[in-house]
């Protein structure tokens, strides 16, 4: 059957879009493709009188952002015992690291990171940054303000390995919210004071190591309304490690009051950290 005039022209144009296809295919594939660097694991730690559950907020944001999270259990058990421990788990991690800690999970992060090529950045949430040498117990008075003094502790006696004594110290359920919590609803916290997670009261008086913070970059999130460590001491400590700081109107746990500033934050220190 003869094929008209405006059939071959159609099919010559066919032809031609499609050649021009095939020899166009090699130019777009040879070059690489770019591919984002992958995000950093996020590693929340606790402090004392809470546990991992405190960052469920923090970790619900992460996670639709596409981080990786893991919020391992702090043993609370010692200073020296405590970071050796985090250290063995950031040991397991590929890759990058952004290490948050909140309260005396700063102290367990600071010491932790110590050495450790894979932490990029380190973020304090309302948390201790030591110096080498430095305490929970001086850092916490070191300006006034704080509200969690030893009367304000119920200590309960419990055994060691080794036979001997040491003891918990548990914030006194009537005064947990004030310290800790106050700007949480009432009920929330009743809960948060039955459930919280002792620290061996010694750790108060233990030494920091070499802190992480001199060599790795921080940020730090300051709560003005912390009534456990005085929003003066977080201050200090956040320009002395040269940390980049917010400041929010929190508690001592401003990763539940304040998620999203707090999520901010860490968001801000991976995006720096994969730079």
């Amino acid at each position: 059957m003869p094929v008209s005039a405006s059939r071959r022209s159609l099919l010559a144009g066919t032809a031609l879009v499609a050649a021009t296809a095939l020899a166009a295919a090699p130019a777009a594939s040879a070059g690489p493709r770019h591919r984002p660097d992958p995000k950093p694991t996020v590693v929340l730690v606790h402090g004392a009188f809470a546990d991992a559950s405190g960052w469920a907020e923090v970790t619900r944001r992460l996670q639709r952002g596409g981080y990786p999270v893991l919020a391992p259990a702090n043993p609370l058990r010692g200073v020296d015992s405590d970071s050796a421990y985090l250290a063995s788990i950031l040991r397991t991690i590929p890759g990058p690291v952004v290490l948050v800690g909140h309260s005396y999970g700063g102290v367990v992060i600071s010491n932790a990171a110590t050495g450790n090529p894979n932490v990029k950045a380190l973020v304090y949430v309302a948390a201790f940054a030591p110096d080498e040498g430095e305490t929970v117990y001086a850092l916490q008075g070191r300006f006034p303000g704080t509200k969690l003094t030893e009367e304000a502790l119920d200590l309960r006696p419990y055994p060691l390995p080794d036979g001997t004594t040491s003891y918990d110290g548990y914030v006194k359920p009537a005064l947990f919210r004030d310290i800790f919590a106050g700007d949480l609803p009432a009920a929330t916290v009743a809960v948060m004071a039955t459930a919280q997670r002792p620290g061996d009261a010694h750790t108060l008086q233990q030494p920091a190591g070499a802190p992480a913070w001199r060599g790795i970059p921080s940020w730090y999130l300051v709560a003005r309304d912390d009534n456990l460590i005085p929003a003066a001491t977080q201050r200090f400590m956040a320009r002395r490690a040269g940390a980049r700081t917010v400041e929010v109107r929190a508690s001592h746990v401003a990763m539940i009051s304040q998620p999203e500033a707090t999520t901010d934050l860490i968001k801000a220190a991976a995006r720096a950290a994969t730079r």
